[in-house]
């Protein structure tokens, strides 16, 4: 299978700016880029599948680059239906030092600023140099700001694509990149860039999108009201992460492990039928997981993202360190509760129940336990020894739904 065959079987290209880009990815040598904006202080999941193509291309002879937007970093691209947010400064530098330390530790990519070639350039050089070369009718066609032209665009935001154009050219110019690589909302502003450098220089560019990686439903993969599974275990905890990983859809799984794992097509294939015959084990999540934990995090972090899994599967929190309790529930709500205090009462304080009829209910019905222990006793008093390090209660009502308490 050539590189081209294997990116297309993996569901990685969807846009290719032209057809003989295929046989140059085959042949290798080409230097490309991907970007980022630091618009936060770590990458999250749904960057990842860019920056493994990324890898992928590496291996097979071509030459990647980071480029961490520095400059349109301090814009901000468009969003389909409103102006984003702008950072200030000090969250842009903040963001860049973090983001810069990230990926030299997991890719170990060259990484370029686009801030140290855009700060120098005034607004009269930016329109003459680059603006008389991007005609109006051309960026208004682009799905990005037809979708905003009914509620509205700033000259800042439709500018971006400008920029990002610039981008491409100077890095075609320092470092004869001739490639850019993006997810597939990014596809009218390598189109752009792709025009800027013909136009400009004479030259031809390529560039190609990958789709975006999605749930059953949709949603953007890894992100759920709002709140992204970030590469930094400070922000989503290893056992976090690989949790979401062992819940992946059957649906989905495979298309998964093609994007987020280097594992051959003949193992994807054997895993497939796997989630077909045998779905119940759920072998394709749990060799997901492995995969993306291991490279993220390496592989002490994946035995401990296992031992705490098996331990809140069985109940068994007894022997687990107030660290690994801590790691379990880092994401969770914890609410401040109150020794001697009668289980009834508690479960108010802890939200498990709405009233003590509900809760009385649910003792009732055999379905509250306390540290991993079934809770039958209407008048149990909770008292010190039910807190785990003397500072943790875990209640756990019915198969799924866990509450933590702290004194």
């Amino acid at each position: 299978m050539t590189l081209f065959e294997e990116l297309k079987w993996r569901g990685l290209i969807k846009d290719i700016s032209s057809p003989e880009l295929e046989e140059k990815l085959n042949n290798g040598g080409l230097t490309f880029y991907i970007g980022t904006d630091p618009t936060a202080d770590s990458l999250h999941i749904g960057h990842l599948s860019s920056f493994l193509i990324s890898k992928r291309l590496k291996e097979a002879g071509h030459n990647p680059i980071l480029l961490i937007g520095g400059a349109t970093g301090r814009i901000g691209d468009p969003r389909p239906t409103t102006e984003r947010e702008m950072k200030t400064i000090e969250e842009v530098e903040h963001n860049i030092k973090c983001l810069t330390k990230q990926v030299e530790y997991l890719f170990g990519f060259e990484i370029v600023n686009n801030y140290d070639w855009s700060k120098d350039i005034n607004f009269i050089d930016f329109l003459r140099d680059y603006g008389k070369f991007f005609n109006i009718n051309y960026m208004l066609d682009k799905d990005i700001i037809r979708r905003r032209l009914e509620t509205g665009i700033t000259y800042t935001e439709f500018s971006y694509m400008i920029m990002q154009a610039m981008d491409f050219l100077t890095l075609y110019q320092q470092k004869n990149c001739t490639m850019q690589v993006a997810g597939s909302d990014q596809w009218g502003n390598i189109t752009a860039g792709i025009d800027l450098i013909r136009k400009k220089l004479g030259k031809e560019a390529y560039g190609f999108t990958m789709p975006l990686v999605t749930t059953k439903d949709g949603t953007k993969f890894g992100k759920s009201e709002g709140n992204a599974l970030w590469l930094d275990k400070n922000k989503t905890s290893p056992y976090t992460m690989y949790q979401y990983l062992l819940n992946a859809e059957d649906e989905k799984v495979i298309d998964y492990l093609k994007v987020f794992t280097f594992l051959p097509k003949e193992e994807i294939d054997r895993l497939e039928l796997e989630v077909k015959n045998n779905p119940h084990l759920r072998e394709a999540q749990k060799t997901l997981a492995k995969e993306v934990i291991i490279f993220l995090h390496g592989e002490e972090e994946y035995n401990k993202a296992v031992k705490l899994t098996e331990s809140l599967f069985n109940n068994k929190f007894d022997d687990l360190e107030l660290s690994d309790i801590e790691d379990i529930f880092k994401n969770e709500k914890i609410r401040e509760v109150q020794t001697n205090k009668n289980i009834v009462d508690l479960l108010i304080d802890m939200g498990v129940s709405s009233s003590k009829r509900e809760a009385r209910e649910f003792i009732n019905g055999n379905a509250i336990s306390i540290n991993g222990n079934k809770i039958n006793d209407l008048d149990l008093i909770i008292d010190d020894n039910y807190f785990l390090h003397n500072t943790y209660i875990i209640i756990k009502r019915g198969k799924k739904n866990y509450y933590m308490g702290k004194k």
